[in-house]
């Protein structure tokens, strides 16, 4: 999703072009590496059964556990950076998310892969909205097929049911489209 803010749609952020690597490396190596880390780390001492986390109950840690990653990482570009409210608002958007699907696993395994898929094309879809050119549309479609594509897999890796798929895709799409559409066309 940063990456999109920052060299597929840059008009939309006001970040300065030679800060965008140093920002994107920072938020990979939070967002990103950091979790992973935690998540061998709870997979060698047996936390966790395997990376596919396969039951739900299994989920609750490592999910909550990325998800204070994330609200770290979102919390110190709100306080210390505050450098772009769309980039701000996407962390914290995301943050959100992560949030929503550790409480609704507690109750029920949805995609957590069409939770984020369901974010992007949110965003996408606010971005070609506002910034609208041939070439936005092209991408919005591209990033749909690849949402399709995601939701295919976890159904054939038999890693989820086709409501667990919507689920998640719901939840990504329904939260990240109203936040965006309120900061950039309202």
């Amino acid at each position: 999703m940063v990456v999109t803010l920052f060299y597929i749609v840059p008009e939309a952020t006001v970040v300065p072009h030679a800060a965008k690597w140093s920002i994107l490396l920072l938020i990979c190596f939070a967002t990103f590496l950091v979790p992973l880390l935690g998540l061998l780390g709870m997979r060698f001492s047996d936390t966790i059964q395997s990376f596919h986390l396969s039951d739900q109950k299994e989920r609750l840690v490592p999910f909550g556990l990325v998800a204070i990653f994330y609200c770290m990482t979102a919390g110190f570009f709100y306080w210390k950076l505050n450098i772009d409210e769309l980039l701000i608002t996407t962390l914290g958007m995301v943050t959100f998310c992560l949030v929503a699907l550790t409480l609704v696993t507690v109750f029920w395994k949805i995609s957590a892969h069409q939770t984020a898929m369901g974010g992007w094309v949110a965003l996408v879809a606010v971005l070609s909205m506002k910034f609208y050119s041939a070439p936005m549309f092209y991408y919005l479609l591209m990033i749909i097929s690849i949402s399709g594509l995601v939701g295919t897999s976890r159904l054939y890796l038999n890693a989820h049911k086709p409501g667990e798929v919507y689920a998640g895709f719901g939840l990504g799409f329904a939260i990240n489209f109203f936040a965006y559409y309120s900061i950039l066309l309202a």
